[in-house]
């Protein structure tokens, strides 16, 4: 077994230097399929919806994946590849305040519009409502005074991860925050 799992780890790392893109793209489609199977189980659904896992597939796929592969290249350019202390927490707040609220953002709408096929003036209502808390929720767990979570995984991500894992490693830590995403965008009761 252990042959194969490391057979199968050289082959995602060749993949990953000579596809970096379309690697990137797929394993951000594979996590965001894992959290929502996760959330849909979590949240009571008897049966798997697979209208609704594909579409969170393709999210990941085509959006997830390589704006992740884009913006950290574009960091890695802006701040010339530097990692001391002083550039990493540059980089973080950047990606704090631009990349975090936007995905956040565009998520909700997605899901509303896409996934849940609401009408644009429930899903606006919903946004309205909801995201101040879902960001506010991305900067800072809830029950964790003061603690930090996705400043803190930007910190660990580049300060010591190297740039070609930087998108999967957000990609596993996003698996678990779509977990939280999914469940906190996902309409209860409103018809359609």
């Amino acid at each position: 077994m252990g042959a194969v799992v490391k057979k199968g780890w050289e082959q995602y790392m060749l993949q990953l230097q000579l596809h970096p893109l379309r690697t990137k793209a797929i394993t951000a489609g594979v996590l965001a399929g894992i959290s929502d199977s996760v959330a849909q189980k979590l949240s009571g659904i008897p049966r798997l919806q697979l209208r609704r896992l594909l579409l969170k597939v393709l999210f990941g796929f085509a959006y997830g994946g390589p704006f992740g592969h884009f913006l950290h290249k574009l960091l890695e350019i802006i701040f010339k590849g530097k990692k001391d202390s002083k550039t990493v927490a540059k980089k973080v707040l950047l990606e704090q305040m631009t990349s975090s609220p936007w995905n956040n953002f565009l998520f909700l709408i997605y899901y509303g519009l896409i996934v849940e096929r609401r009408p644009w003036p429930q899903v606006k209502d919903k946004v309205k409502k909801d995201y101040p808390s879902v960001q506010l929720t991305s900067w800072m767990v809830r029950k964790m005074i003061s603690s930090l979570f996705w400043p803190a995984v930007g910190w660990v991500n580049h300060r010591y991860m190297p740039l070609q894992f930087r998108v999967i490693f957000h990609s596993f830590v996003a698996c678990c925050w779509g977990i939280f995403l999914n469940l906190r965008a996902r309409t209860k009761a409103l018809p359609k």
